[in-house]
């Protein structure tokens, strides 16, 4: 029986002899990596599992000598984790181009040809030092959540005490966790401080979305499949348990798997075993799953649509997450956060929220809970004009009004709080397009694809590219 083991080094080249020698020389030290020959081979795997290090070589086929593609590989690297080392490689007579990845953030350099020891010496520093960093935020995470303040997970208010308290007595175990809730109440952030508060943190959380996995390819993605399986399986493929192997699986919209796969997920979930698509060779996994959903799983057993032994495993442990309306102590320190993160993503310097701001905020009911806070925030801080958000900056009352009473304002009115002019360019109108329809159909994914002429897995796949929370 073969175990799967988890990668924990990226290396990006486009020689394949080159891959190869690396490949065995780290198998050889007992260091686990991953492979890509290409820059885009190498962002598609970052965004889909977690590396302690990352080796990436400066020049590609369509450049060889400018270094120009390594570098533009580095900073998406580098704005997608921050805390990822990046060890680049560069020929002999390219110091030019190695020191200036130093300076654009590469944590060191390698020379090609390279000197075995040298380099083993560099990744095992580098993969050290990352390790020490997940060590240090996971320590981060459970000091702020004794203090009732998870990083990106406010929770001041009375309603969300219940949560702290089971988070903390449930996290450090390996216990199965299932998050209810509302639609856009941070279930994906609660997920995440389960994890960090683990004893799997320094191992990947692997996230998957089962709204997005059309049935056909499930047991691809999460099994993984063998070379020549199918027509288009022309390699190997790693699935999401294998690559979750020794720490979290989190299923998000976990309601949504395929009644016919239901039976493989309960079996892994049960003994821990599976085969890749295409080979008989039993692997075997350890995994702790956290799944959410904003569905009623009983509902759906009762409807014949879930099976009751599934939803067995899978709840070890509820956790439901309130909605924003009953967390009224958290909505303006929320807000605050959110409005000091767009600020910093968009050059706008020492913003604040005015008294008729939070005012607001307090009054709005809030019916695409967290995430519509989030969104309302981000774009009052583009649309602002100055420093200080006003309660016009939201243009809560021209989507949904709180109050009965209250009417919303003539378009220019919107002027004497100070909107900007400046023109949204078109990833931001998209974001802001797909917001607006999650918030008009109160999160129901398939009204707001309807609205948005998607199909259901089309509008999936935005959210995860604007990492927009289902």
């Amino acid at each position: 029986m073969m175990t799967a083991s988890t990668p924990s080094i990226l290396i990006v080249d486009d020689q394949a002899d080159v891959l190869a020698a690396l490949r065995l020389l780290l198998k050889a030290e007992g260091i686990a990596c991953v492979t890509a020959d290409s820059p885009r081979a190498a962002r598609e795997a970052v965004e889909k599992q977690a590396f302690g290090c990352a080796l990436i070589d400066l020049n590609y086929t369509r450049d060889t000598t400018s270094g120009e593609e390594g570098l533009a590989l580095l900073g998406d690297l580098r704005n997608d984790d921050p805390d990822l080392p990046v060890v680049v490689m560069t020929a002999w007579g390219s110091i030019d181009v190695a020191v200036r990845a130093m300076r654009e953030g590469a944590a060191d350099f390698i020379e090609k040809p390279w000197e075995n020891t040298r380099l083993l010496r560099v990744l095992r520093a580098q993969l050290d030092l990352s390790a020490a960093r997940r060590r240090a935020a996971r320590l981060s995470a459970e000091n702020a959540l004794l203090r009732g303040n998870g990083e990106g997970f406010i929770a001041e208010s009375r309603a969300m005490r219940p949560v702290l308290d089971m988070v903390q007595r449930v996290a450090p175990t390996d216990a199965n966790v299932l998050i209810l809730g509302e639609n856009g109440t941070g279930k994906g952030v609660l997920a995440r401080l389960v994890h960090a508060l683990s004893r799997r943190a320094d191992a990947p959380l692997i996230k998957v979305n089962m709204g997005g996995l059309s049935e056909h390819v499930f047991e691809s993605e999460m099994f993984g499949h063998v070379r020549g399986a199918f027509t288009d399986a022309k390699a190997d493929r790693l699935g999401r348990f294998e690559l979750a192997d020794g720490g979290s699986l989190f299923l998000d919209e976990i309601a949504n798997i395929p009644p016919s796969q239901q039976p493989k997920l309960l079996r892994v979930l049960e003994e821990g075993e599976f085969e890749r698509v295409g080979s008989s060779r039993t692997m075997k996994v350890d995994v702790r799953l956290i799944s959410a959903t904003n569905a009623d799983l009983r509902q759906e057993v009762a409807g014949g649509r879930f099976r009751k032994d599934l939803l067995f495993r899978l709840n070890t442990v509820e956790i439901r997450l309130p909605p924003l309306r009953d967390r009224g102590e958290d909505i303006v320190p929320m807000a605050e956060a959110f409005l000091r993160r767009s600020a910093q993503r968009y050059g706008r310097d020492d913003m604040r929220l005015s008294a008729s701001a939070r005012q607001a905020l307090q009054q709005h009911d809030w019916p695409g809970n967290v995430r519509e806070l989030a969104h309302v925030i981000e774009r009052a801080a583009l649309m602002s004009g100055g420093n200080e958000v006003g309660a016009l900056d939201f243009g809560l009352e021209l989507e949904r009004p709180a109050h009965p009473a209250r009417t919303a304002p003539p378009a220019s009115s919107a002027a004497t709080d100070g909107p900007s002019t400046e023109a949204p360019t078109l990833e931001e109108a998209e974001r802001e397009l797909i917001r607006q329809a999650l918030a008009r159909s109160e999160g129901n994914i398939q009204r707001a694809a309807e609205t948005l002429g998607l199909s259901r897995a089309a509008l999936y796949r935005r959210l995860e590219k604007h990492g927009i929370e289902a």
